[in-house]
């Protein structure tokens, strides 16, 4: 598959696109990145390829759009079987609870999309919201292992991996440590950021950091 066009559309902070950009990454797949300015215009090209929900991350393989990232990862994986070892277990329910827990990790989005939305005070006091959330994962997901699939990187940490860059964001502005919270989920962020498929596709935690205090300042909500 030498000769494949493949594209991504994306938003450089995007949790979601961070996890397509670390599946490429780990597949060893060239890919022609298109940056969507999300704080101003969505592009036509996003519009035409993805005109249901209008949204990054958007794969487009030769002309083909494929959308929402855990499909894009999934289908990553299936294309490019023969790149690196798969990303999923072989097993059909170690396969199953890879993709359920890796479905509860949008639930720290809903704590995350308040940043957006709500003053400080607000957003501090909903930090149980993504605590919570993050101190199963480490009990019943992770436990002592190094990753959640156990010795080798995989699907559910491609699902949390975007989310580990705003963990500075959320402690700057809430004033409080994840790593205190949930320490075996902040040395396994740890242990992923070793992995140049992930050091190099994360976007910088303190570039998250000023853009989103930048924009509450513009809008009032600090």
């Amino acid at each position: 598959m030498e000769n494949d066009e493949v594209i991504l559309l994306d938003f450089w902070p995007s949790m979601f696109g961070m996890r397509v950009r670390v599946t490429l990454a780990e597949k060893g797949i060239e890919y022609e990145y298109k940056e969507e300015d999300l704080f101003s215009s969505k592009s036509p090209l996003l519009l035409k390829m993805n005109p249901v929900h209008k949204k990054i991350p958007v794969l487009i393989h030769n002309g083909k759009p494929v959308c929402e990232s855990f499909v894009v990862v999934e289908y990553i994986d299936e294309v490019w079987k023969d790149n690196e070892a798969p990303l999923l277990p072989s097993d059909p329910y170690e396969r199953a609870q890879a993709r359920f827990w890796a479905n509860y990790t949008d639930k720290l989005y809903d704590f995350g999309r308040r940043i957006w939305t709500v003053k400080t005070e607000e957003f501090a006091a909903g930090k149980k919201d993504l605590i919570d959330p993050l101190k199963l994962l480490e009990e019943a997901a992770l436990g002592d292992k190094p990753y959640f699939g156990g010795e080798s990187f995989g699907f559910l940490d491609i699902a949390l991996i975007g989310f580990y860059s705003w963990f500075y964001t959320y402690e700057t502005i809430c004033n409080f440590s994840i790593e205190a919270e949930c320490p075996k989920i902040a040395a396994w962020g740890k242990r992923c950021m070793q992995r140049e498929s992930v050091s190099k596709s994360l976007a910088d935690a303190h570039k998250i950091c000023k853009a989103v205090v930048e924009f509450r300042k513009k809008y009032g909500l600090e």
